[in-house]
């Protein structure tokens, strides 16, 4: 089997090479500095990309890459890839979180204290053989309040570090638990306007979205304590610059330092060049020489995890899982997409809801991933081999339709049960799948008990319930050369409707399903391919 390929586009840490290229496992090809035009004609080959923040990775790139499964961003911010086309066409989005925490957070101390002292303006004046000391006259850390907006992995790290130097540390983080902020040993706010009445320090940690952009705007920055100082070495929009630079030259903002920019590189034109009590850094955040190593490693260690193992770690547009994970809940992925491949080729084409009912075991874990897996069996049929676990959402979202989970925890008969029915028009089929001990087999079919098995082609029958009928069914199968593998039965009631699900080893012709629909106690006969 041919290695997949991986091109690095962008310059990563010698030891993430070698991560990557170990045992010769993948096929690394290193070509950086390549425009847009050239990437499109060169990444149809790869099935990996290894990107940091100078490759912009734009939706003609992913569409060009026919044979892509994953980028890697070494680094946290994935601004510069156009995550919701890799997510539509089933690519997964890595990237390394934790390897410049530690970078990220001493970068933020530093401008901390760089706008606390007027460090970077001392030392410029001293430069030009002037002596001002009045001039530069700061502040203490000790006793101030540090605002911290965004309790993340560098938040938390930040806080550390405030809390040694005597600062009090108050945190605005909708996501962050109490428990959490008292073992952090910061006080926190619900609302956003409590922490800018309070500090003396703000500095903003949090990832950028449509609710946190220009968090500090106009009316927020008037909000906060008269000469408050503002660190930003998070992401750029996280601030309005232009509200910024007037808060600036008012006072109302005392000072600012700032490591990321709405624009990179910052414009030659950008006010902010010329604003005074303001330090300005060219994104450093994570430019130490153990934050590089770090995310190098991270990064070639998650893609290797992705194409080797099926494993998925630091995803940002597919959920977590690891070695262990997938041992347990891996049985449950392989069959949910059976599932969904069965129940998508006995309902109707336009189904409105698809519910999916964990009953058992399976509850004790994650079903996320197994819920992605259903899906995408289910909407293969009407999206093709495209469709994938990470894309499956997005496809379903647009045909419009809705996905329900249930859960019960008693399942009756069985440990583990995965049950799943499709709405469209006001009828309801369904399929449910239990495993007897490690051997997964169908159980249900439209709430009819039978047993069958998940794999290869099901011919399902309902018919009659008259004396004869399964000889008959077996005699024609048997006249086209159609040998049963095997068969279960299930009726409503003596007499009434049966349920004839059969196992086969090869697929029926048209001509085979003609004569048996034609059979006058037959009632509809459909061919099942796992």
């Amino acid at each position: 089997m041919t290695p997949p390929k991986v091109l690095v586009a962008d310059s990563i840490s010698p030891r993430g090479l070698d991560e990557l290229s170990r045992d010769n496992a993948l096929r690394i090809s290193i070509q950086t500095k390549l425009s847009e035009a050239q990437l499109i004609e060169t990444i149809p080959d790869f099935s990996a990309l290894v990107v940091r923040s100078e490759t912009k990775v734009t939706a003609a790139i992913l569409n060009a890459g026919i044979n892509l499964r994953v980028i890697g961003r070494a680094g946290v911010g994935v601004d510069n890839v156009d995550v919701e086309t890799a997510t539509r066409r089933g690519v997964i989005v890595l990237n390394a979180p934790g390897g410049n925490t530690v970078s990220t957070a001493e970068h933020a101390f530093s401008l901390l204290l760089c706008v606390a002292r007027k460090i970077p303006q001392a030392d410029a004046s001293v430069r030009t053989k002037s002596w001002e000391r009045k001039t530069f006259e700061g502040v203490e850390l000790y006793n101030k309040t540090l605002g911290v907006i965004g309790m993340g992995r560098i938040g938390s790290e930040l806080s550390r570090r405030a809390i040694a130097f005597g600062m009090r540390v108050i945190a605005y983080d909708p996501y962050l638990s109490a428990g959490r902020a008292r073992s952090l040993q910061v006080e926190l706010v619900d609302e956003l306007d409590d922490l800018l009445g309070a500090a003396d320090f703000i500095s903003l940690h949090s990832p950028l979205t449509n609710e946190t952009r220009h968090i500090l705007n106009t009316t927020r920055l008037q909000k906060a304590k008269r000469g408050v100082r503002v660190i930003n070495c998070a992401r750029g929009g996280l601030i309005d610059e232009a509200a910024l630079v007037n808060a600036l030259q008012t006072g109302q903002v005392a000072a600012a330092a700032l490591d990321v920019f709405e624009t990179e590189p910052l414009p030659d034109e950008s006010p902010l060049r010329t604003t005074p009590n303001i330090i300005l850094t060219p994104h450093l955040g994570a430019s130490t020489a153990e934050a590089q190593e770090s995310v190098g490693i991270e990064i070639a260690q998650s893609i290797r995890a992705a194409l080797l193992e099926g494993t998925i770690r630091n995803a940002v547009n597919m959920p977590n899982l690891d070695a262990k994970t997938l041992s347990v809940i891996g049985p449950h992925l392989r069959f949910g997409e059976k599932l969904g491949r069965f129940l998508s080729q006995v309902a109707p084409r336009r189904v409105e809801r698809l519910t999916i009912n964990y009953s058992g075991k399976v509850n004790e874990v994650d079903t996320t991933t197994i819920t992605r897996a259903i899906l995408k069996g289910f909407l293969q049929t009407a999206g093709g081999n495209e469709i994938n676990e990470v894309n499956a959402p997005a496809f379903a979202e647009s045909l419009g339709l809705k996905v329900n989970e249930t859960r019960l925890s008693a399942v009756g008969d069985y440990s583990d049960l995965l049950e799943l029915s499709a709405i469209a028009e006001g009828k309801t089929v369904s399929v449910g799948g239990a495993f007897f001990g490690a051997t997964p087999r169908i159980v249900s079919v439209n709430s009819r008990p039978v047993e069958a098995r998940p794999h290869g082609v099901i011919l399902i029958l309902e018919n009659s319930d008259r004396p004869g009928m399964v000889g008959r069914i077996g005699t024609l199968l048997g006249e086209h050369g159609v040998n049963i593998a095997t068969m279960s039965l299930s009726r409503n009631q003596a007499g009434g409707r049966a349920l004839t699900v059969l196992n086969l080893d090869t697929v029926p012709d048209e001509n085979l399903l003609n004569e048996i629909r034609a059979h006058g106690d037959i009632h509809s006969a459909q061919v099942i391919q796992l």
